[in-house]
């Protein structure tokens, strides 16, 4: 499946403009890393791309069909977006919680089935979490609440994933692990567009990264030509070190001189 944002700018109502002038594309399995200062519309530009936010100006396609053709069980059944937060209101199990993402492939009125479930489980054991199944969503870690949710994403069986600071309360270890499963869900075919506060993450996993500050987008490239010394210093406004780790080849990015 294919991505394309055209002219994207976004402003609220009676406020400043968050963002003007958004192009990009990218098709399933890419992934797409988005990285960012707080404050510069890396998730409002996510809620556009899903159809939550409409644009002040420019279109985003699927497909080459407008977001907006679309109905919202239809891009349910295409799209997953998982945001940054997501305060459970009801003591729901994990599993039930995992079963929702079935809801786009339901019939209407439908209940889940015995298929349903399975898909369920076997999201939940693919990010190592099945160990959870029966405990209320409620009562479970942040991190946990997380991966939860990265696995009612899956099993909506998207072609394209959406993840907002999908990291941002993952211990270090299941920092990796995450990053380990994107890899996976490129080979099989998904595509992934994800915000990030760590230009790592970009240089681990990415096909394409983009860069915005206030007012839109900056860059947008191979990650080796994108995130470098200069650009991410102009961008955070700290000295930064680009070092490579010996014997694999690959880059990190380290803030101080």
């Amino acid at each position: 499946m294919k991505i394309r944002a055209e002219n994207l700018a976004f402003q609220y109502k009676h406020g400043r403009p968050v963002f003007s002038d958004i192009s990009f594309e990218a098709a399933s399995p890419d992934i797409v890393c988005i990285l960012g200062p707080n404050g510069t519309g890396k998730s409002t530009l996510l809620k556009c791309l899903v159809n939550q936010h409409n644009p002040t100006k420019g279109q985003v396609y699927y497909d080459d069909k407008p977001v907006h053709s679309y109905s919202a069980r239809q891009l349910a059944a295409r799209i997953a977006y998982i945001p940054q937060s997501h305060a459970p209101a009801f003591p729901f199990s994990v599993l039930d919680v995992v079963t929702m993402g079935r809801t786009a492939h339901f019939r209407y009125l439908g209940a889940p089935g015995k298929k349903d479930r399975m898909i369920a489980l076997e999201n939940l054991h693919f990010l190592g979490i099945d160990r959870l199944a029966d405990k209320q969503y409620t009562e479970i870690s942040g991190g946990e609440r997380q991966l939860v949710m990265i696995a009612a994403a899956l099993t909506q069986e998207p072609q394209i994933l959406l993840l907002d600071e999908p990291t941002s309360h993952l211990d270090f270890g299941n920092q990796f692990r995450f990053l380990q499963i994107v890899k996976t869900l490129k080979h099989k075919g998904i595509g992934i567009i994800m915000t990030s506060h760590f230009p790592d993450h970009a240089l681990e996993v990415a096909d394409y990264t983009a860069v915005m500050n206030h007012g839109g987008l900056v860059h947008f490239g191979k990650p080796n030509a994108v995130v470098t010394e200069s650009n991410m210093e102009k961008l955070y406004d700290i000295p930064v070190k680009m070092i490579e780790v010996s014997g694999n080849g690959r880059k990190s990015c380290i803030a101080g001189d």
